[in-house]
């Protein structure tokens, strides 16, 4: 009896020693009858863009020729968790060969590699977690910032890039939680990243320079000064929002150094020279509010924001007292049609307003504004553009012109002009040298 017991086991082995190769390929879907689970692809995406661009504003020169690489990766580690990788590299021929600029200009613009968005997702219930360099975009209104306070910026080329090009990623810890209609947003940057304002000399140096610019003149300004890395300087903020109606309004409150520098007046190791400027981030608190709605027949969108700590330039650099401090508020209405043959109408009102007087400033900036802006399809392929930006108070403004042609699905060829106009102390007019002729084509992949 026994012995036929240890018979039967051994064959019960011997059948599973022999099934084991066959049942080794088969997957636990397979033996169960489940469905395999799909495994999801890294995904990658990127553009090559190029843009040439001729400044035909005396004194003439070329100012661009650069070329731009980017790709974007994105994936998942585990369930549940998201990462995403990016950098472009950008080349400019124009910082490598010409004449035309000082050589510090040269060697800031002629070749960059940048970080893009890095970052890991995670969730845990109702929160959302997003810890890395990322975008953290507040304000959506066309061609100008205003709500959108966290975002540091590219700007050599001032406001003529494309958005996606300018703003700078932040190195940031996100936390999100969403119960119905609300959703609640906190951040912390623990080092924070700051505008690019490049060197003096270049075409977009925040202070109004000749060009080309004097000799020796680019000695009267130092680089910007970062604030020291620790904890009290991170930057932290709050982002509260809900749909109420139709209506998407949010709040918001933001500690932060100023992502643009102020300029100060500081004592000189020259003998020959009293003093030089040395650009310098205020520490600033920022609070604000957007709304949007989408209506039948527009879109109707406005942000404000007020900021308190923030330091302004007086025009005369050779006073004691370079800089003044001004409490701000700024604000922008914006509504946006879409009409027949994919014409898009976008048409905004914006204020600044300084809690005390701006008429020392080098740059006020303050008074009422607008902004125009229309694009339409002659063709399926062919979408000419414009965007038109006023201050009427100082009677700067930026004229854009633009036709865009899609040559294949992912192929855009443009050609388009940037004229500046107004007095030299305004926010556009201090560029009115700089209008410029340019083409661009970009593909997407």
């Amino acid at each position: 009896m026994i012995q036929n017991i240890r018979r039967s086991i051994a064959a019960l082995f011997m059948c599973a020693f022999m099934a084991g190769p066959a049942l080794a390929g088969e997957s636990r879907e397979a033996l169960f009858g489940e469905e395999p689970k799909e495994e999801k692809p890294v995904r990658w995406s990127g553009f090559l863009d190029s843009l040439a661009s001729y400044t035909y504003a005396d004194p003439e020169h070329w100012s661009r020729a650069v070329g731009r690489l980017q790709i974007s990766g994105n994936g998942e580690l585990s369930p549940g968790v998201k990462w995403k990788i990016g950098a472009r590299v950008d080349g400019d021929l124009v910082y490598f060969t010409s004449n035309f600029y000082p050589g510090a200009v040269k060697r800031d613009q002629r070749f960059d590699i940048f970080y893009r968005e890095n970052y890991l997702d995670f969730s845990k219930g109702d929160w959302d977690f997003r810890v890395g360099a990322q975008q953290i975009v507040w304000g959506e209104v066309i061609g100008l910032f205003f709500a959108d306070v966290v975002s540091a910026r590219d700007m050599r080329e001032f406001l003529l890039p494309t958005f996606d090009i300018m703003r700078i990623p932040q190195w940031a810890a996100r936390a999100e939680y969403t119960a119905g209609n609300g959703h609640l947003e906190l951040i912390w940057i623990p080092v924070p990243v700051f505008d690019r304002i490049g060197k003096p000399g270049s075409d977009f140096y925040p202070v109004p320079l000749p060009s080309p610019i004097d000799a020796g003149v680019e000695q009267l300004f130092r680089d910007p000064v970062r604030p020291s890395r620790s904890l009290r300087n991170s930057n932290f903020g709050v982002r509260a929002n809900t749909l109420l109606a139709g209506w998407d309004i949010a709040g918001f409150y933001y500690r932060s150094f100023s992502t643009t520098p102020t300029f100060y007046r500081v004592a000189s190791d020259m003998p020959a020279q009293p003093f030089v400027v040395e650009p310098r981030y205020d520490r600033i608190w920022q609070t604000g509010a957007t709304l949007s709605k989408d209506f039948a027949d527009f879109v109707l969108r406005a942000e404000t924001v007020y900021t308190g700590g923030q330091n302004f330039s007086v025009a005369d650099f050779t006073d004691p007292q370079s800089i003044v401090g001004r409490n701000t508020l700024d604000s922008i209405a914006s509504l946006e049609w879409s009409l027949p043959r994919d014409t898009r109408l976008n048409v905004q009102a914006f204020q600044r307003h300084y809690f005390g007087s701006a008429s020392a400033l080098a740059i006020p900036n303050d008074g009422v504004g607008g902004s125009v802006f229309i694009s339409t399809k002659l063709t399926g392929t062919v979408e000419p553009q414009l965007l038109w930006i006023r201050n009427f108070k100082d009677g700067g403004s930026l004229i854009r012109p633009r036709i865009n042609w899609t040559a294949t699905q992912n192929l855009m060829i443009a050609v388009g002009v940037d004229v500046f106009a107004g007095p030299t102390n305004s926010f556009f007019g201090r560029y009115n040298n700089r209008d410029r002729a340019y083409t661009e084509v970009r593909l997407d992949f």
